[in-house]
């Protein structure tokens, strides 16, 4: 493997990755602000690509939203690009990955779409969100993949089905939470008793889901990772703190739900992330290359 290849399209996609979790950020801000409809028109706005006449607080965030998701998006088809033309000198699977997360990208653009020409629908709007998060990870698997050969960090040593389970609760308790957001439910329900139901399940989830993070937090600390698990469970008790904040002062500060959003997103990345090195373990394509290189100079020494 060419190690400026490699190189170059772990570290892009690690700022695609970062870019993408500004624009969740950037994607909560637009809902909170109530400016998911600021621009009646899609992809333009009012009829232009930059509305300057119309330009107010608002209709800046839903117009600012579309350009970084276009530039995300844009990186994302240089990714793929590359993966197929320098494909010999990548693991073999990268460049489909690759195209998998362009097609993620796809997707999630043409969700955006629905989100405007069909009014905010609440299940256009949650799958919506949940697309970038899946994009969000995609992104960080191929990071992994292509991560430099080193001694042994943070997701190798930790039970991987513990990490898979705990990254489809932290997910499902995103969509649960934009499932609310998307229906105002906790409005809803505090006001007159309304979508009740969806509110709750949402705290339902709060105790496995804590539950399962703090437990890999554990396994992680007592296996050695201390720093990792320290900040897993640092990530999860802001988490908590923004959750019982939103919660408390009903969506009113904005701050805080934008912030609930974007730290659940980096927690079900930080775990991601250590599934995905967990998967590509450089320790172990090391030692295989050790016994490759034993068993050849084992070939080519002459008998005494």
């Amino acid at each position: 493997m060419t190690v400026s290849i490699a190189s170059h399209l772990q570290r892009f996609s690690g700022h695609l990755a970062i870019a993408t979790w500004l624009l969740i950020g950037i994607g909560g801000a637009t809902r909170v602000m109530n400016a998911g409809l600021a621009c009646p028109d899609w992809p333009l706005c009012y009829g232009s690509w930059l509305p300057w006449q119309q330009f107010n607080l608002q209709v800046f965030l839903e117009w600012f939203h579309r350009l970084d998701a276009a530039v995300v998006g844009c990186g994302t088809l240089v990714i793929a690009l590359v993966a197929w033309r320098s494909r010999s000198q990548l693991p073999r699977f990268w460049p489909w990955a690759a195209t998998g997360a362009l097609l993620l990208v796809g997707l999630q653009a043409t969700l955006g779409a629905l989100t405007v020409t069909e009014l905010l629908r609440f299940d256009l709007v949650t799958a919506h969100l949940g697309t970038a998060l899946l994009f969000f990870v995609s992104l960080l698997g191929l990071q992994a993949a292509l991560q430099p050969r080193s001694p042994l960090n943070a997701g190798q040593s930790l039970p991987r089905l513990l990490l898979l389970v705990t990254a489809i609760a932290v997910y499902g308790q995103c969509l649960l939470g934009a499932l609310v957001g998307s229906r105002w439910a906790l409005h809803q329900c505090l006001a007159g008793s309304q979508l009740c139901t969806v509110l709750q399940s949402h705290l339902w989830g709060i105790a496995p889901t804590t539950l399962l993070v703090i437990s890999l937090s554990v396994v992680a600390w007592l296996r050695g990772q201390h720093r990792w698990a320290s900040q897993l469970a640092a990530l999860l008790g802001l988490q908590l703190l923004l959750g019982w904040g939103t919660y408390f002062w009903h969506l009113q500060i904005e701050p805080l739900t934008i912030g609930h959003q974007m730290v659940g997103a980096a927690l079900l990345g930080w775990i991601a992330s250590a599934g995905f090195r967990s998967a590509f373990s450089p320790l172990s394509s090391v030692s295989e290359e050790k016994n490759h290189d034993v068993k050849q100079r084992q070939q080519t020494e002459v008998p005494a």
